[in-house]
């Protein structure tokens, strides 16, 4: 099971029509100033072995934007080192806001979205993140989104 974010949350549909503005399924610029990818946060969930992921955007800066861009499509892109950013959505349910924590953006194979690296503190995502959920908490989070969203 996941939860997705279309866009960065500060991307607004009417910039689409703005020149130096992108959103694909996978990158997002904002005139040409802002820098965003898509990663997985992922949750190990220990009863059932899966992992439950939220699929968020990560903003970087220019010089690692770019770099991940220019390795995009080219095999061996997960020896890159991580990319440092900041996560670039709010995630319903967490206190504090999950915006803006610190991250680490790890690429992986072609054709695979990168792994989102919460840095280690004690918000509650981060804590999930390295200790993992149960199926209860899983079903929590449907249900909270489900209702919220």
């Amino acid at each position: 099971m996941s939860f997705a974010a279309q866009a960065p949350d500060v991307w607004l549909p009417e910039m689409a029509d703005i020149e130096g503005c992108l959103l694909d399924s996978d990158l997002c610029v904002i005139t040409g100033e802002r820098f965003f990818i898509r990663g997985l946060i992922e949750l190990p969930v220990w009863d059932t072995g899966e992992i439950f992921t939220y699929s968020m955007w990560v903003s970087l800066s220019r010089p690692n934007f770019t770099r991940a861009v220019d390795v995009w499509e080219q095999p061996g892109r997960e020896e890159e080192p991580p990319y440092f950013g900041w996560l670039a959505n709010e995630i319903a349910g967490y206190q504090p806001t999950t915006l803006n924590l610190k991250t680490n953006l790890h690429t992986r194979p072609v054709g695979q979205p990168p792994y989102i690296e919460l840095e280690p503190t004690g918000h509650p995502l981060a804590i999930e993140q390295r200790a993992g959920i149960f199926r209860s908490r899983v079903e929590e989070i449907a249900a909270f989104h489900f209702h919220h969203t």
